[in-house]
């Protein structure tokens, strides 16, 4: 069992990642790996598979961040990693993120008339590092951000990017990034989609964004604890897979015909060994034959068709063997069913009022701003522009600076950040925190559709991926009571795989209350039905699903 460093001739071997007999087992004995071999070379790769089959794992054991059970994970290279919630300690400043405090006090000192040798080491050739620095957070869209402002300052989006330009002034071999695009505004992603395609050493990237994944040279699908490599972007690995599919489905079509055939077969035979018993024992009866004689035909006969049924037994258990093989190859992976209440609000009932609300961080809301009825709204923005701070002071989390946000039906709140589980309870157990009235097994029931089932239920909450937490997260809210009449998520397809996406889309497709959603997702917005588009730039304004298109096309 190892997870070896880079070897000092690295330099002179190209970047590599190989992971041979790979082991991983969780602390609570769940089996992540077990033997898995898969191997990363130069080049874009984009690593998918459904939540909780161990994406994130596999980048955390590459980057050494967790260790092995067993086998070796061999890099070749230094290893710059993006993990998937970034989070810095809000009193660092930017200079600290980059690496590049103590080369820029130097820096300074000299500038200021300190001559001593300790400062020229420190800078040693890197004379041009603060110019470096800048170019790098212009590079990303941070342009704005001083090199001596703390991250407290800065948004989600602004931290992950900031986290992106320390690795990418590092000049790492290999870049493993894990849902980069999470947070991130639609202007900031076409910044680091320029930055993907730019990149030429070894890249790893797990993503569930389509427009990230069109941009790597192969897709690895890892499913079961192995990966099946596809050439070119997520479209080609698509169309790819639907071949197979189809070929799958079509392999089964004819082991189940062959299985019948061979039922068929096997119940004749049995219904003919039953007649010639018969025509047998009449004889015997009968004795027209001498008894020695009839005795042997009847051992014979017995020979023949313990023969004759062993022989239709084993073509049946075949038929079946590859009825298994050929079914094991059609994916039916499980996707949530989301249940929400049923939750109507009439047409025309007040939900919301907002009048001169000024929130902090500098967002506000001019005049009167009202949601009446089963609205949908959509509230875009790009990264700072304060959408999170705005739906925590809706939901009650935050204070506003002045002004009044008045919410008139019950309402629940999916945070970005997913921070209302308890990381020591139990799934069960946080469930029943929101929902006390529930017994356990209606719980338990209820998150059967969340695809927590028997042990998954009892995991603890800090052992989930983040798509099970995002599961755990939607359950425990839609099991709270009183049911929510209005909705507010905050980036909810952050962390979630394409299928579980689909199924959320489809679950708010049938919600009946009023719904604001905070999200860069263009698709996902126009998915579930917007009627209204807002943009929070300084104050709120509408908007229309075209502007932000063409935001994101680069034309806005």
């Amino acid at each position: 069992m190892s997870h070896s460093s880079p070897a000092s001739s690295a330099s002179a071997a190209p970047a590599s990642i190989a992971c041979t007999s790979l082991d991983y087992v969780w602390p609570d004995g769940t089996t992540v790996f077990d033997g898995l071999q898969v191997s990363f070379g130069p080049g874009r790769s984009g690593l998918v598979g459904v939540n909780g089959s161990g994406k994130s794992t596999l980048l955390k054991l590459i980057a050494g961040e967790l260790r092995p059970s067993g086998g070796t994970v061999r890099v070749t290279g230094e290893i710059g990693y993006l993990p998937q919630n970034v989070t810095l300690d809000t009193a660092l400043r930017v200079e600290d993120v980059l690496g590049i405090a103590g080369t820029r006090a130097a820096l300074h000192a000299i500038e200021a008339g300190d001559v001593r040798e300790e400062h020229f080491a420190a800078v040693g050739d890197d004379w041009d590092v603060e110019e470096r620095a800048t170019a790098a957070l212009a590079g990303l869209g941070l342009g704005h951000v001083g090199l001596d402002r703390t991250t407290g300052e800065l948004s989600g989006g602004e931290s992950v990017l900031l986290r992106l330009a320390a690795l990418l002034m590092r000049r790492p071999d290999i870049l493993l990034l894990d849902e980069p695009t999470n947070n991130l505004d639609l202007y900031a992603r076409r910044r680091l989609y320029a930055a993907v395609e730019a990149w030429n050493g070894v890249m790893v990237v797990v993503s569930h964004d389509r427009e990230l994944l069109e941009r790597v040279d192969q897709i690895a699908d890892l499913r079961g604890g192995e990966v099946a490599w596809y050439g070119g972007g997520f479209s080609a690995y698509e169309e790819a897979l639907a071949v197979e599919q189809e070929a799958a489905e079509r392999m089964v079509r004819v082991a189940e015909s062959d299985l019948r055939k061979q039922k068929r077969e096997l119940s004749d035979a049995h219904v003919k060994l039953a007649r010639r018993k018969r025509y047998g024992q009449k004889m015997w009866d009968n004795k027209r034959e001498p008894k020695v004689v009839m005795g042997e035909r009847k051992r014979q006969a017995q020979v023949s068709a313990g023969k004759h049924r062993i022989m239709h037994e084993e073509k049946l258990a075949e038929a079946r063997e590859r009825l298994d093989k050929a079914a094991e190859a059609v994916r039916d992976d499980d996707e949530i069913r989301v249940d929400l209440p049923h939750t109507a609000v009439p047409p025309g009932r007040s939900v919301l009022t907002l009048r001169e609300l000024r929130l902090r961080h500098g967002a506000r809301v001019d005049g009167e701003f009202e949601l009446r009825g089963p609205e949908r709204i959509a509230l875009v923005g790009r990264n700072g522009a304060g959408k999170t701070t705005l739906l925590r002071t809706l939901a009650g989390e935050l204070d506003a600076v002045s002004g009044t946000a008045d919410v008139h039906v019950p309402l629940r709140f999916l945070p970005q950040r997913l921070d209302l589980l308890d990381d020591e309870l139990t799934v069960v157990g946080n469930v029943a925190r929101f929902a006390p009235e529930a017994t356990p097994n209606e719980i338990r029931a209820r998150l059967a559709r969340f695809l927590f089932r028997g042990a998954r239920a009892g995991q603890r909450a800090g052992t989930l991926s983040g798509g099970e937490r995002f599961r755990a997260t939607l359950a425990a809210l839609m099991l709270a009571e009183p049911a929510p009449q209005l909705l507010l998520l905050d980036e909810p397809t952050n962390n979630l795989d394409l299928a579980s996406v689909r199924q959320l889309t489809t679950a708010l497709e049938s919600y009946e209350g009023a719904l604001i959603v905070a999200s860069h997702d263009l698709r996902f917005l126009e998915s579930v039905g917007v009627t209204r588009w807002l943009r929070l730039d300084g104050g709120l304004r509408d908007t229309t699903a075209e502007e932000v298109r063409a935001e994101m096309a680069g034309e806005g």
